[in-house]
């Protein structure tokens, strides 16, 4: 097999407010907001909820793909994602544990026509082969940089 280039994927924004932040991809824009109780306005999923959700539909892209291969149908799919996580952190409680989820539960109730060891396949394939399981699972290079927007001020 001829190796491919690597896909590149791209999100650009700006902060609406310290709770929203409106996010371009693509042709969508994509809105992120915190709960009232969380200091936002509730009027889209926040970003750990957004991690789920991204979860989810990898899921269910990597499942119909994963199937197809092994030749059975998915009559329908149902995936439920659980995070748990602690805020001590996140609002500098506490350097104790993570700020991130400590933990995600997932679970994949299926009606198709597959048999029991086929599903097991199907399940192991879709663990190895899913991108935002393996960045969520594996660490991945992350590097943050800033720039200051302030003007420049003329040289005279």
């Amino acid at each position: 097999m001829q190796p491919t280039e690597d896909l590149v994927f791209r999100v650009s924004g700006v902060a609406e407010s310290p709770a929203r932040f409106r996010a371009q991809t693509r042709r969508f824009t994509v809105l992120v907001d915190e709960p009232e109780e969380l200091g936002g306005t509730d009027e889209a999923p926040n970003p750990v909820e957004y991690v789920l959700i991204g979860f989810g539909g990898c899921l269910n892209v990597m499942a119909h793909l994963i199937a197809q291969e092994l030749g059975f149908t998915i009559r329908r799919l149902e995936i439920e994602l659980k995070g748990t996580l602690n805020p001590d952190r996140l609002f500098g409680r506490s350097d104790a544990e993570r700020a991130g989820y400590q933990q995600i539960e997932v679970q994949l109730r299926v009606d198709a026509d597959a048999d029991e060891a086929t599903l097991q396949e199907w399940l192991a394939r879709i663990n190895d082969r899913c991108p935002v399981n393996d960045n969520l699972s594996n660490p991945t290079p992350v590097t943050i940089s800033v720039t200051s927007l302030q003007e420049q001020q003329p040289v005279t």
